[in-house]
């Protein structure tokens, strides 16, 4: 059975909706609306994914004072970072070389969560309080379309009258239901433990440059202190254990990061981004951990992976950003591409020392019982492993394609080198004539086919349409 997404009241009335409740203006909208065009009951879902004190205080109340039946709250930092966040940076993945996803990685383990309490709690229908313009309205549908396709989908912004804040807040005070919101709100944001995000207000002009005060968790760079900070990291098989020293659960780890990077002014990232519904949006991010955990990995990965895992990881982590952004967590595909990762991330054991200073993370010192570096093979002194005639065989081997073009006068590049060489020998009066790819040519195009007894039984020249690299003139000069 598919997703029921139609949100005319008439069709398939849900008796029970359990919606993704944030505690704020939309979501406090949300539930009397659901129960007034409805006649349902409303279970509030509260996400924890590490957004801070601050905003789950009371935040039951508020949603049974707004007209939940009940509020359940589940805590999903731990979960959050060991199987979504931490999985992406061993990935590598960020979008548009830039962007750490921290609301993009958020949104499946916060959909799947509510997923769990509607089926628990016997509701037949899931809301969500995403606009119809952004990505979010696409990673929560898809994922109640991978894990409960049987539940109807309500969205009440697609559906609604309230297009405003003072609409919403109009609609909440005829009702006598209080918030703290107001009309002058300037700024959109959305937290998590990885991350927090900013929009709206003077962001929306990508002329302005972010204002000092849209930054909430991060010391602007050139406040941050003038002497460095340098943060040591173990790793085994890709996942964060330790920092300074101290053992660490994830939430901790992240946390102590997070501390790090943030007085160092670490992890702020503006961007004008692609989102999946076709239209550009502008975002001001702070990931001031995230972004100290993955310069680390990839200071480690430096050390342990031979050159072309490593370009394969890269290649992979554009696509495995792709799945993240645009909310296909819960796919085969997502699932393969994975597997690959864990794979790679097994011999990602080892230490790294990231330097913050002033904005900047850079990992400074790695070491790894697995490191492929090894200064005997490595040197530039006189060693016993690399004999430096080898090289010459290596290199006509590797560029034999490019020496078979110009060869066969199919390189326009040769043909260019030849004649600026004609005119600079004449310029400057040089003597004799510039040696020419031609010369070599008869040699190859005119070289025998022989039978594997070693016999010759034919001679080919280079086709004339070729004309080898001198146009089928012969000596360039």
């Amino acid at each position: 059975m598919n997703n029921n997404t139609n949100n005319s009241p008439a069709v398939n009335t849900p008796k029970k909706v359990c919606v993704a409740y944030s505690g704020g203006l939309d979501t406090s909208c949300i539930i009397p609306w659901l129960r007034e065009t409805y006649g349902c009951t409303v279970v509030a879902c509260v996400a924890d994914v590490g957004q801070g004190q601050r905003e789950l205080d009371g935040i039951g109340e508020k949603a049974t004072k707004t007209g939940a039946s009940e509020c359940i709250i589940v805590d999903l930092k731990e979960t959050f970072l060991r199987e979504f966040a931490f999985p992406m940076a061993i990935a590598g993945s960020v979008y548009e070389n830039r962007y750490l996803m921290g609301t993009s990685i958020a949104r499946p383990i916060i959909a799947r969560a509510q997923v769990e309490v509607a089926l628990a709690t016997g509701s037949d229908a899931l809301c969500h309080g995403c606009t119809g313009k952004g990505n979010d309205q696409v990673r929560f549908e898809s994922t109640y379309a991978a894990l409960a396709p049987q539940l109807r989908v309500i969205s009440p912004w697609r559906i609604w009258d309230l297009k405003s804040r003072e609409a919403m807040l109009t609609y909440l005070k005829a009702r006598n239901i209080t918030t703290t919101a107001s009309a002058e709100k300037i700024y959109s944001r959305d937290a998590n433990i990885w991350h927090i995000s900013h929009e709206g207000g003077e962001l929306e002009d990508p002329w302005n440059a972010p204002p000092e005060d849209v930054w909430m968790i991060t010391t602007s760079p050139k406040d941050a202190p003038d002497r460095h900070e340098d943060v040591a990291i173990v790793f085994k098989k890709g996942y964060p254990v330790s920092v300074n020293g101290k053992e660490l659960d994830a939430v901790a780890l992240l946390t102590e990061l997070n501390a790090i990077g943030a007085r160092n002014g670490v992890g702020r990232i503006d961007i004008c981004e692609n989102r999946l519904v076709g239209m550009k949006s502008r975002g001001v991010y702070e990931t001031p951990g995230g972004t100290i955990l993955m310069e680390a990995l990839r200071g480690l990965e430096q050390l342990v992976l031979d050159r072309e895992t490593l370009h394969y990881r890269e290649r992979m982590a554009l696509e495995f950003a792709k799945v993240i952004y645009n909310g296909t967590w819960f796919s085969p595909l997502r699932e393969a591409m994975w597997a690959g990762f864990e794979s790679i991330a097994q011999v990602m054991d080892g230490e790294v020392v990231v330097r913050c200073y002033k904005g900047h993370a850079e990992a400074a010192k790695r070491r790894s019982p697995n490191s492929l570096f090894h200064h005997g093979f490595a040197t530039f002194g006189e060693d016993e492993v690399y004999d430096h005639k080898h090289s010459e065989g290596f290199i006509r081997l590797f560029s034999l394609p490019m020496r078979i073009r110009a060869l066969l006068g199919l390189s326009a590049d040769a043909k260019a080198a030849n004649v600026e060489a004609a005119q600079l020998a004449t310029a400057h009066g040089l003597g004799g004539a510039a040696k020419s790819c031609c010369k070599s040519t008869g040699a190859a195009a005119g070289a025998a086919a022989t039978t594997s007894s070693g016999t010759a039984t034919a001679t080919t020249t280079a086709p004339a349409a070729n004309g080898g690299c001198c146009g089928g003139k012969g000596n360039c000069s």
